[in-house]
């Protein structure tokens, strides 16, 4: 009897041993592919024939992000650049041999812009000066023009309207935005005696134009047409700031194309619209609400825009009334650049749009 149960228990022992051998084995390579699928550094790459994405592991060094590079791209002496406005990333100022985790700039999930010197230095031939200044779009005769509004008298009591344009004005929306779970948020500011409120622009293409022309030139339903061609001169006037790879495509036909009203705006229009009037552009992201600034600390005011992913609104402060809102002829849409107090406001009620799933879902090559 002692015979069979020692028998017993040694063949239930090695079936235990087989057990916990597989499972060790499963967790070792589970724990492993765990750890290269979660520690590696993936980058966009943008260059003049197209866009890729590189992965690295977690401890890949410079001259491992140059090779993979050069073995995309077929280019050997090329420039990056990263974020927007595009910034060098001297790379040639370290040892090929220092791990990319020790860079002051984080490139995980970073999107670098590759650029051929070659191609550079022959960009700056008389023969292609001579045909971007033929080709250039419609200027605007005086950028008085597009200022003739723009005024920041009333920026204590509001940027109102002064003429009678702004009645014959399309409406700013006060009504509810589809894709909103509710009634649109409020965030209200009793010290100020004031409402934090969202001003829906319309669907029409150009939200983004709309939306800082409403902040800016208040009334001016001609803003639009005027603000994509700042857009456009500006482009022309800065050919190697604005190349084609930063654009990703041919800076004659962007520029034709950002003039029509069919065409979106983005980070590239924020960027030169803010600089161009000299205002500080806040855009916050609904769904990640993260802070995006443009034109940051180089002037005294700032306008606030709400990025769904795929539209933009402004975000105005409305002088509190009885009964309901105020009318928008009364909003203040220009702020002091030292005003935190309003930036804190206003994540507050992109928070509460978030919340109301305001935001439009987007994945981007995996991430």
């Amino acid at each position: 009897m002692d015979n069979v149960n020692f028998k017993d228990w040694t063949a239930n022992s090695k079936r235990q041993d087989i057990i916990n051998n597989y499972c060790i084995r499963f967790a070792t390579t589970f724990y492993i592919v765990l750890y290269k699928i979660r520690f590696k550094m993936r980058m966009r790459i943008r260059y003049p024939d197209g866009t890729f994405t590189i992965t690295l592991p977690d401890d890949a060094k410079i001259s491992d992000l140059l090779s993979e590079v050069t073995s995309k791209t077929s280019l050997n002496n090329f420039d990056i650049k990263y974020g927007y406005p595009p910034k060098p990333l001297l790379l040639s100022q370290s040892e090929p041999s220092l791990p990319l985790s020790k860079l002051e700039v984080k490139l995980n999930g970073e999107q670098l812009t590759i650029s051929s010197k070659e191609e550079r230095r022959s960009s700056r031939s008389p023969k292609s000066t001579s045909s971007q200044k033929a080709s250039n779009p419609p200027q605007i005769k005086d950028r008085q023009i597009v200022e003739k509004s723009f005024s920041f008298s009333g920026i204590h009591g509001g940027v109102n309207p002064k003429s009678d344009s702004a009645k014959s004005a399309p409406p700013v929306s006060l009504s509810r935005k589809r894709g909103i779970d509710g009634d649109v948020p409020e965030v209200p500011i009793p010290e100020r005696g004031a409402t934090l409120v969202l001003r829906v622009m319309p669907d029409d293409n150009s939200c983004l134009f709309r939306a800082f022309g409403t902040a800016v030139l208040p009334g001016d339903d001609l803003s639009m047409p005027e603000l994509r061609s700042v857009v456009a001169s500006t482009i022309q006037s800065n050919p190697e700031l604005y190349s084609k790879v930063v654009l990703e495509q041919e800076p004659n036909d962007y520029c034709r194309w950002i003039q029509t009203s069919d065409a979106w705006g983005g980070a590239i229009e924020m960027g030169i619209l803010a600089e161009a009037f000299d205002m500080e552009v806040i855009c916050i992201d609904v769904q990640s609400l993260s802070i995006h600034k443009f034109h940051e600390s180089a002037s005294k005011h700032r306008c606030i825009l709400v990025y769904s992913g795929i539209h933009y609104d402004l975000l105005v402060l409305s002088p509190t009334s009885i009964g309901g809102s105020s009318s928008p002829e009364n909003d203040v849409r220009i702020f002091e650049a030292s005003d935190d107090t309003i930036i804190s406001k206003a994540v507050e009620l992109c928070s509460k749009l978030k919340e109301k799933h305001y935001f439009y879902r987007y994945w981007w090559n995996g991430y």
